[in-house]
């Protein structure tokens, strides 16, 4: 007897993409409702709630991060992938924030957003309340207060750059799971700045220099060969 199929409510008005991508989700295993705003979004959620919502940002009615809002204030925790044009790390720094898990930009290879859906479902039956969500973090004696946007290391402040910081925090809520250069790249720049891949590793030994974490023998950052890195601590929602 198969079990039953995880749901995708996908929420968008562009037709084209609901229609080709719920066509997409169905074949790849999953049960997709689809909203054309953020209100439609809302009223089917009450009658059959998803197990995920893909969600887009610019839409009519009722936009994408306002819908956002409406879920996390009402206390709804499923969990939320965003889906843009806006590639500004300022939109994506907003919508993490706000509680989305993950943010793919379009356009997208429609197999990278299932591989997210899937990671994003695998975390939150995981950790059962969204690490996205929380504003207090621990991982071991490191602690991060992400409302006030400060680290604190066996009890003592630490300073981290802006960039270093967006990193850092995008690993911890994002725990066991290969994190490509490319992928971190999109999240602590945006796309609409040129930056070398290798910047990225810079930021990694700015982390590993604050966190008093060694390569050889991580405690917090796994460097995967050929792939990218990995936060490996068990990570909790604290406060």
């Amino acid at each position: 007897m198969e079990g039953k199929k995880q749901t995708i409510l996908l929420v968008d008005d562009d037709e084209d993409i609901t229609y080709t991508l719920s066509t997409f989700l169905n074949r790849c295993g999953f049960e997709c409702q689809v909203a054309s705003n953020g209100q439609e979004g809302l009223r089917i959620l009450k009658k059959t709630p998803p197990d995920l919502i893909v969600c887009d940002v610019i839409m009519p009615e009722m936009d994408g991060r306002e819908f956002l809002r409406s879920l996390r204030t009402s206390q709804i925790q499923i969990p939320v992938i965003m889906l843009t044009q806006v590639g500004t790390t300022c939109e994506k720094v907003l919508a993490l924030d706000e509680g989305a898990d993950d943010y793919i930009n379009k356009p997208f290879d429609p197999m990278e957003l299932v591989a997210r859906i899937r990671s994003v479902l695998r975390r939150s039956q995981l950790y059962q309340s969204s690490l996205s969500n929380a504003w207090m973090l621990s991982a071991g004696e490191l602690l991060i207060n992400r409302q006030r946007r400060e680290v604190y290391l066996q009890g003592e402040l630490v300073h981290l750059t802006h960039r270093a910081f967006i990193l850092l925090e995008y690993l911890i809520t994002h725990p066991d799971e290969i994190l490509t250069r490319e992928r971190l790249l999109s999240i602590v720049w945006g796309w609409e700045n040129v930056v070398p891949t290798r910047s990225i590793d810079t930021r990694i030994s700015e982390l590993r220099k604050v966190l008093k974490d060694q390569v050889e023998k991580p405690l917090y950052i796994e460097t995967i060969p050929q792939q990218g890195y990995r936060f490996i601590h068990p990570v909790k929602i604290s406060g």
